[in-house]
């Protein structure tokens, strides 16, 4: 992987660790050599992970939607910032330039953001790797509602397993570099529900 798109929060949420792993998982980027595409914010989450980058010498691409260049406060810092116009625009792009994908604790855009990119590579439209940074628990209930969703027949194991859970950075990013995703699209047959 050269570079991971990192989906994460515009806020820094209520409990510490969401930001200490958002700059430890910076970190461990910047150690390996992967440059980090991410929502081009530098408030929240998003400029944590920018800012611990940019401290490492990380190389950076922001990608931002014009109405929300304001907003979030672009981060000035980065010199690779690409303006697009829609959030659609914004979510393609960053599928584009990434190898891989990690998830970081946000809302309801970074929920979307995952589950997006995760329907993407079930449909076969990518074959990159699915990482998330289950920080002090906050994806746990996720993980149980894929894991009930597969019980109830809605979601088949293969397309369970492109989603890549992990606690820590580092064990995450070599869970990632390992994975080999399925040869062919992954959805469910009626054999199946």
């Amino acid at each position: 992987m050269r570079r991971v798109c990192v989906f994460c929060g515009s806020s820094l949420g209520r409990d510490p660790r969401y930001a200490d792993q958002a700059r430890a998982l910076a970190r461990e980027l910047v150690s390996r050599g992967i440059g980090v595409v991410f929502g081009g914010g530098s408030v929240g989450l998003m400029g944590v992970l920018a800012d611990e980058a940019l401290a490492r010498g990380g190389a950076l691409t922001g990608v931002i939607p014009h109405g929300l260049a304001a907003r979030e406060l672009a981060h000035r810092g980065v010199a690779d910032m690409r303006v697009v116009p829609t959030m659609h625009a914004r979510k393609a792009l960053m599928a584009e330039l990434a190898d891989g994908f990690v998830a970081l604790p946000g809302g309801i855009g970074t929920l979307e953001e995952l589950f997006e990119i995760v329907t993407w590579s079930q449909l076969g439209i990518h074959r990159k790797p699915v990482g998330v940074l289950n920080v002090a628990g906050y994806y746990d209930p996720l993980v149980a509602l894929l894991d009930h969703a597969v019980g109830g027949g809605f979601v088949p194991a293969r397309s369970r397993d492109l989603v890549i859970v992990d606690e820590e950075p580092w064990r995450l990013l070599e869970r990632m570099s390992a994975h080999e995703p399925p040869p062919a699209p992954v959805w469910i047959t009626p054999e199946e529900s």
